[in-house]
């Protein structure tokens, strides 16, 4: 791709196109993102997530909504994000608000999962005190059970969050540190987007 991204119009069409090239380029997951939220005292916490899928509307990943991550997440209803291609030398960067997705869709979606990973999702009581590797693997074996005929549903707890993006930022190395940085922002999901360039 061009290395004139600074004159792009819209962040998504972009990020398209950065996410294409990453495909091509990275060696493991280059949908994988680092999501940063807070907790009741306002202490951050980072992890990371897989990306599974985006459009204007917003950035979406699924999870545990009994998690550290989902408990957070549906707290603050805030959210800040991370993709880093290594290959590539280009970062984006994205915060915004936090919403859960539909039913449809995240119905939709478990249902891709593999039937081990559906399974797990039920055995897993995620971000909890676990005793002993032998005491998760005593739950899959327990839920495989449960679901040894038919479909296995989506757990109640389970579902994906939808970050809505109000800035922001691709970031591309070029030597001596003079990086390129260009932020698009909006004051909500309705409005425009503006465009500024940053100093490295």
């Amino acid at each position: 791709m061009s290395h004139d991204f600074t004159e792009a119009d819209e962040p998504f069409s972009l990020f398209g196109a950065w996410l294409a090239d990453a495909t091509r380029t990275e060696p493991n997951d280059p949908n994988a993102m680092a999501i940063a939220s807070v907790d009741e005292a306002g202490l951050p916490n980072i992890r990371m997530v897989l990306m599974k899928g985006y459009d204007a509307e917003g950035i979406v990943f699924y999870t545990n909504f009994e998690s550290a991550k989902g408990r957070e997440l549906l707290a603050a209803k805030k959210a800040a994000g991370l993709f880093h291609w290594k290959s590539l030398r280009r970062q984006v960067r994205f915060r915004g608000n936090v919403s859960v997705v539909s039913d449809a869709e995240a119905d939709a979606y478990f249902a891709s999962r593999p039937r081990d990973s559906r399974i797990g999702a039920w055995a897993s009581q995620q971000s909890r005190p676990l005793e002993s590797r032998f005491a998760l693997e005593k739950a899959v074996v327990r839920e495989g059970v449960r679901f040894a005929v038919g479909e296995v549903p989506r757990p109640p707890h389970w579902s994906g969050f939808r970050i809505a993006p109000v800035e922001i930022e691709f970031w591309h190395d070029r030597p001596f540190r003079l990086h390129d940085r260009t932020v698009f922002r909006r004051a909500d999901p309705a409005q425009p987007w503006t465009r500024t360039r940053l100093y490295p």
